[in-house]
């Protein structure tokens, strides 16, 4: 089997992935026992001192293991939907999938608990089913880009509902962790979340590279794919399985948190300068903003920990405002 690398989308990936390495070493060796890069890469490799193992394996591995993996997921998904409906906002976060997957961890925290298995059958139940319900009101003669949107965020908006409805309904502790929840944390997380992730996140990732250069076929438009063997719908709904999937593994792990697979398709597409997405450059942009998103949560207000989606909705605010000023100044 062969392949053709493009460089640019290459160097831009392997950059964004020691960027990525640069900032998980900064977050294993900042808090309060600080440690130098040295001392972080010696825990790592099983020497330094007995405290220094503990600090950054035990404790602050995870997370920035957790980090990674979320982040990866958040772009791949980004990624897909964008690819899918051609359209830059074409994101889970905004066509309501994430919004869907938070409804179905609210039911099964409300009526049958909330273990971390329990959680993530939820997440992926309500991600599934909304994916469902969006995609058949969407759907005539075909699913087109533009109308799953706005069918999507129709159905996000009637669930944002629901979801405020289920939290007033709960008991005044789990509301407050919920409503902490609903912002998007990795504070608390640890190795028990890393394996499941980890393994849902490789699945995943292996159907994506099973399906192959389909969708790029797909983002050329369907009459294309189709007069080039593709059987547009059948893997059009395959690739929006995984992309929900994708989402619902994140979800419950660490929440529902914004922006990242929005912004980080378009941000890796702006810098790898292709025509449309490309999924490797998207994933490992989005494990890069996490990464470095969770680490300002965690020292912006040292001690205090903010949970990541406030400062991925920040920085997304910023990039948006960003495109605005940037369009302004082409039509003036």
């Amino acid at each position: 089997m062969s392949a053709r690398i493009p460089v640019r989308p290459a160097v831009v990936t392997v950059i964004l992935l020691l960027c990525g390495l640069a900032v998980g070493v900064l977050a294993l060796g900042t808090g309060e026992f600080t440690l130098t890069p040295q001392q972080v890469l010696e825990a790592l490799a099983g020497g330094g001192t007995r405290a220094a193992r503990l600090v950054v394996v035990e404790w602050r591995l995870p997370r920035v293991l957790l980090a990674l993996l979320i982040g990866l997921a958040l772009g791949l998904s980004g990624a897909i939907f964008q690819a899918l409906t051609r359209n830059p906002l074409g994101s889970p976060d905004v066509i309501g999938f994430n919004t869907g997957a938070y409804t179905g961890v609210l039911l099964v925290t409300v009526t049958l608990g909330n273990s971390y298995y329990l959680t993530a059958a939820g997440a992926l139940a309500g991600g599934l089913v909304t994916a469902i319900v969006v995609y058949l009101l969407a759907f005539k003669r075909g699913v087109q880009g533009f109308r799953l949107i706005i069918v999507g965020i129709a159905i996000s908006a009637m669930l944002g509902s629901a979801n405020q409805w289920f939290v007033i309904k709960m008991d005044l502790q789990a509301a407050y962790a919920a409503s902490i929840w609903q912002q998007g944390t990795l504070n608390g997380l640890g190795w028990a979340q890393v394996t499941p992730v980890a393994i849902g996140v490789g699945g995943l990732v292996a159907l994506l590279l099973a399906y192959g250069q389909r969708l790029a076929l797909l983002e050329m438009g369907e009459d294309a794919a189709a007069a080039l063997g593709v059987s547009v719908e059948r893997v059009r709904l395959a690739y929006l399985v995984i992309g929900v999937a994708l989402i619902a593994v994140a979800t419950a792990a660490a929440g529902p948190i914004s922006f990242v697979a929005l912004a980080a398709p378009q941000l890796a597409r702006r810098l790898t300068r292709t025509s449309g997405i490309a999924l490797v450059p998207s994933a490992a942009m989005g494990a890069f903003l996490l990464m470095l998103s969770d680490w300002l949560a965690q020292r912006l207000f040292a001690p205090t920990q903010l949970p990541v989606g406030v400062v991925t909705v920040s920085v997304g605010g910023i990039y948006f405002v960003w495109l605005l000023m940037r369009q302004a100044r082409r039509g003036s």
